[in-house]
């Protein structure tokens, strides 16, 4: 099966085609500033301007043309509402057009899905950290559960906001991952832990006090924040592993990207006899790939949709679907 898949979560427009488990293409353009953060309807109007252009381009890569296109998946939660409508619409447009077969799927479990897919992982705990998100997840009883999560905001947007309070623009992350090269003093954050729950809002506000008084560098700073809520996301995850009686751990999401976090999370699973597994970084961050592998999995084990059943779900969770492969 060809597959065409479209994901507009948040600032990332992207457009991929699958065949079976091969990726053909798998294109994207993605919003940025150089201050400031995400507006979501920037980011919507930014992914109407790019729309025909990548999926132009995501066929031209795949040496395909729209009627080799079996089915179309899109994003259609959770995620920012305006954000999430134009991939719906794109997908809708193509599927009338062309009288494919369209299905909508959680972006989450994409991220999951395709990561067991490019690695060995047969039934891992998954680390899942992106902007919005951050969830230690584990499949258990035809759902994928939700073992701990952010009680606040999402690691990501932790990220994005300390590096918007400094000056720098969006995404953060990989800026104050880069800043963090430049330090080996750490300095005291609150360590929010609360049984199998992470909490960020207080180490902002304690992070951006510090940043205000001028008595510490701004790289100590992101070097402490790293190595602070590193240690905590991995604490939960090694805790989730224990409950679970796994031992494999696999990251997802655009935070799993950073170099530190990676080597950390090897270094937990080397000390428990676990293995750990990462997908290459185009697989981690936000990308249509998983979308449209998730699609393939969803329709081949009888999942349908009407096109009138399209509808978007900004809210929806990961442990809301019910997984039938």
């Amino acid at each position: 099966m060809i597959c065409l898949g479209i994901e507009t979560t948040a600032h990332t427009f992207g457009v991929a085609v699958i065949r079976n488990k091969k990726v053909l293409s798998n294109v994207k353009d993605s919003f940025t500033t150089k201050t400031g953060g995400i507006i979501p309807n920037k980011a919507a109007e930014h992914h109407v301007d790019v729309c025909d252009e990548v999926i132009k381009k995501a066929l031209e890569e795949a040496k395909v043309s729209m009627k080799d296109i079996e089915l179309v998946a899109f994003s259609n939660a959770p995620g920012l509402g305006p954000c999430l409508r134009i991939g719906a619409v794109a997908a809708r447009s193509i599927a009338l057009q062309n009288n494919i077969p369209i299905i909508g799927v959680n972006h989450c479990i994409a991220h999951l899905e395709i990561g067991k897919m490019l690695t060995d992982a047969k039934d891992p705990v998954m680390l899942y950290v992106s902007g919005a998100n951050t969830q230690i997840i584990a499949f258990e009883g035809r759902r994928y559960r939700i073992f701990g999560e952010t009680l606040d905001i999402g690691v990501g947007n932790l990220l994005d906001s300390f590096a918007r309070h400094i000056g720098l623009g969006f995404p953060g992350g990989p800026k104050i991952s880069k800043l963090a090269t430049l330090s080996k003093k750490y300095i005291e954050l609150p360590y929010s832990v609360k049984g199998m729950d992470v909490s960020f809002g207080g180490i902002l506000t304690n992070l951006k006090q510090k940043f205000d008084s001028g008595k510490f560098k701004e790289e100590d700073l992101a070097y402490s924040l790293q190595e602070t809520i590193f240690a905590m996301l991995l604490e939960v995850a090694e805790r989730a592993m224990a409950h679970c009686d796994k031992n494999e751990l696999l990251l997802g999401g655009g935070v799993a990207c950073s170099q530190r976090l990676q080597e950390m999370a090897h270094q937990m699973c080397k000390d428990r006899g676990g293995k750990c597994f990462i997908p290459e970084p185009q697989f981690l961050i936000d990308n249509a790939a998983m979308i449209a592998w998730l699609g393939i999995l969803e329709h081949k084990h009888g999942r349908r949709y009407k096109l009138e059943e399209t509808q978007i779900k900004p809210y929806e969770r990961t442990d809301e679907v019910e997984v039938l492969w």
